[in-house]
């Protein structure tokens, strides 16, 4: 990899082509034709699947022309977006989101352990 730091050019409708400097975990897509406050760096996705059919996606991802106060997916500071919910979080909720999930994991062996008993331990 160059230690030149990596850029993309990128056509936008309110300020024309515009020079963006992609962070290192950046895959490099930025879609021509939208606004400047659009431009969304994102990393690759960490996809959850299960019995082929996909559940979620989680990434890193960096606005760096949203606004203030823009809601935006990441908005200015890098967060890890969360399809599943719709929203970035910080390393904070991140924790949180793993714990609730690690949390939920221990309920589904508890009612795996529930059924087989059910079941009469054939399982």
């Amino acid at each position: 990899m160059s230690a030149e730091p990596r850029t993309v050019v990128v056509s936008t409708l309110d300020h024309g082509d515009i020079t963006v400097r992609c962070p290192a975990w950046c895959i490099g897509a930025h879609p021509d034709g939208g606004y400047r406050a659009d431009i969304l760096h994102q990393g690759p996705d960490v996809s959850l699947a299960f019995h082929g059919r996909h559940i979620t996606d989680a990434g890193l991802v960096q606005s760096p022309f949203a606004g203030a106060s823009s809601p935006g997916l990441g908005g200015r500071t890098t967060g890890v977006s969360i399809s599943i919910l719709g929203k970035t979080l910080d390393p904070v909720g991140l924790y949180g989101l793993a714990a609730a999930i690690d949390g939920y994991a221990d309920r589904l062996r508890d009612l795996a352990d529930e059924l087989a008993a059910l079941l009469g331990g054939d399982q």
